[in-house]
C-alpha cells in the first residue's frame, strides 16, 4: 500500500467507526483534499516511506469495536492537532478539519477514555501519597479483574429464576 492509500484507509476506517455512511461523506472530495494536504506537507519526500506507516500499524492491536473507537478518537485528535498548525484559510484544510471535528463530536467518550489512560500513565507512582491511595484501591481493582460484571449478572439471573 502507498502512503496515499494509507491516509485514505485510516480516514475511511475512522469515518466508518464514527458512524459516517457513504451517503453523508464524499470520499472523492475528501481524497482530493487529502491530496492537496499531502502537497502542502511535501509528503512525496523520500523519508515518508522510511520505517513504514506510523498510525495504521497502531490499529492492528485494537480488535474490538469499542476499543477501536477509543484509539480512533485519539487518532482524530492527533490529525486535528496537526491541522491546527496549518493554513486554515485553505478550503481543503477547512473541509478535512470540519469532517474530523464532526467525527470527534460523535464520540466524546472515546476522547475521555484516552485522557483517562494518559492520566494513569502520568501518575507519579514513586510519590508516597499516590502510593497510599493506590494501596487503598488495590483490592477493589483486583475484584474487578477477578469478578467481571458479566459473571455477576449471570449469577444473579440464575438466582432469580430458581423458585426453590
Amino acid at each position: 500500500m502507498t502512503c496515499q492509500t494509507y491516509n485514505l484507509f485510516v480516514l475511511s476506517v475512522i469515518m466508518i467507526y464514527y458512524g459516517h455512511t457513504a451517503g453523508s461523506l464524499n470520499l472523492v472530495q475528501l481524497q482530493d483534499d487529502i491530496d492537496k494536504l499531502k502537497a502542502d506537507f511535501n509528503s512525496s519526500h523520500s523519508d515518508v516511506a522510511d520505517g513504514g506507516p506510523i498510525i495504521v500499524e497502531k490499529l492492528k492491536n485494537w480488535t474490538e469495536r469499542n476499543e477501536k473507537r477509543i484509539i480512533l478518537s485519539q487518532i482524530v485528535s492527533m490529525y486535528l492537532e496537526m491541522l491546527e498548525n496549518t493554513d486554515k484559510s485553505k478550503p481543503h484544510i477547512k473541509h478535512i478539519s470540519e469532517e474530523l471535528y464532526t467525527l470527534k463530536n460523535n464520540l466524546p467518550d472515546g476522547v475521555k477514555k484516552v485522557k483517562d489512560i494518559m492520566d494513569l500513565a502520568k501518575l507519579p507512582m514513586n510519590d508516597l501519597r499516590i502510593q497510599r491511595k493506590a494501596a487503598n484501591e488495590l483490592f477493589s481493582i483486583l475484584q474487578k479483574l477477578v469478578d467481571p460484571p458479566s459473571f455477576k449478572r449471570k449469577r444473579s439471573q440464575s438466582q432469580r429464576r430458581c423458585n426453590c
